[in-house]
C-alpha cells in the first residue's frame, strides 16, 4: 500500500550496500542495492530497528557516540535515533541530558559550555566508565552517514531552534534520511512550515491524536507515526497502514526488559501486528529477532 501510494518517492534513492573494514555490515545481511524510503517501510529489507540514542545497551559504547553509531549500524544497519543539544556559543551536538555529569567526565549545563570547554570530555558508557570517545557534534554525524545510507530520527531536545537543525539538515541535503521527531502536532506543524520536505516524526498514540495529525494540513507522506511505548491493537497499526504512515513503536524501557526476561521473539510479534520500525535500547538483539535475508 505504502509502495504503491509513495511511488513518487522514488528519485530518493539510496544504496545501502555491503561495506568492507571496521564499519562494514556482515555480508549475510545482504544489503545489496535496496531502495529506500520512509515510506518502503513496510518493504523487505528496509531496516525495522531504531537504534535508541543510537545504541546504549553495549560495554564500551557511550550513548550517542559516533564511535557507538558505527558499531551498531555495522552490526545491523539500523535506523539511529539521537539527540540534539546545543552549546552556549551555538555548537549543535549529540547528547541526551542537559547536564553532561551522567554520560561524561565533564560536569555543567550544556548550555552554558562553550563548544572548546567541553569537545575534550570524555564520553562514559552505560557502566559509567570512561571511553576514548568525545561528544560528536551534528555536522560530524552528517557527514560520516552522508555516502552510507543511513537513515536517521533527530531528536531536538528542549531549548534547541528547529531552525538551527532544519538549517543543519539542509546544509547536508539530508532530508530524505534525518527526520525531525516532534511530540505535539503544533511543533511538527512549525517543522513542516519550516522545511516543507522533511520527514516528521511525531506521536500518534491514539484515535484523538490520529485525528489531530489529520486535520494539521501535513501531507501524510511526510508523516511517520510514534506510537508510544506500549503496544497498539493490529487494527490501529492497519489504519496507519492504510494512510501511509510508518507506524514505529518503542520498546525502550518495559517491552525490551520484557524481551530480555522472556525471550527476544516478542519483538517478532510486534512486527507481525504491523509495527513497521522497533525503537529499541537494544539493536543488537531486537535485530537477530526480526532479521530475515529474504
Amino acid at each position: 500500500m505504502k509502495n504503491q501510494l509513495f511511488i513518487c518517492l522514488s528519485a530518493f534513492l539510496f544504496l545501502f550496500a555491503c561495506r568492507s573494514g571496521q564499519n562494514s555490515a556482515p555480508a549475510n545481511l545482504a544489503f545489496e542495492k535496496i531502495t529506500q524510503t520512509w515510506h518502503n517501510a513496510n518493504e523487505p529489507g528496509f531496516p525495522k530497528i531504531s537504534a535508541h540514542r543510537g545504541g546504549m545497551a553495549y560495554d564500551g559504547y557511550p550513548e550517542n557516540a559516533l564511535e557507538t553509531i558505527q558499531f551498531v549500524f555495522a552490526k545491523t544497519g539500523a535506523i539511529i535515533e539521537c539527540d540534539i543539544a546545543e552549546t552556549a556559543d551555538g555548537q549543535l551536538v549529540l547528547m541526551h541530558d542537559n547536564t553532561l555529569e551522567r554520560t561524561t567526565t565533564c560536569n555543567g549545563r550544556i548550555s552554558n559550555r562553550n563548544w572548546s570547554q567541553i569537545d575534550h570530555c570524555q564520553l562514559k558508557d552505560p557502566n559509567g566508565n570512561p571511553t576514548s570517545f568525545e561528544i560528536p557534534t551534528l555536522e560530524e554525524l552528517l557527514d560520516w552517514a552522508d555516502d552510507r545510507g543511513v537513515l536517521f530520527t533527530l531528536d531536538v531536545k528542549r531549548g534547541v531552534a528547529f531552525e538551527k537543525v532544519i538549517a543543519t539538515v539542509r546544509k547536508f541535503d539530508y532530508f530524505d534520511r534525518a527526520a525531525i521527531i516532534t511530540y505535539q502536532v503544533g511543533d511538527a506543524m512549525k517543522v513542516h512550515q519550516l522545511a516543507p520536505e522533511a520527514f516528521i516524526s511525531v506521536a500518534i498514540r491514539n484515535e484523538e491524536e490520529l485525528r489531530s495529525i489529520q486535520q494539521s494540513g501535513i501531507p501524510r507522506d511526510r508523516l511517520i507515526a510514534f506510537t508510544g511505548t506500549s503496544a497498539k491493537s493490529a487494527r490501529f497499526y492497519q489504519q496507519l497502514d492504510d494512510l501511509g504512515i510508518p507506524a514505529i513503536l518503542g520498546t525502550l524501557g518495559n517491552l525490551d526488559q520484557q524481551a530480555a526476561a522472556r525471550g527476544n521473539s516478542i519483538y517478532q510479534n510486534f512486527i507481525r501486528d504491523g509495527v513497521d520500525i522497533l525503537a529499541t535500547n537494544r539493536p543488537l538483539e531486537a535485530f537477530s529477532a526480526t532479521y530475515s535475508p529474504n
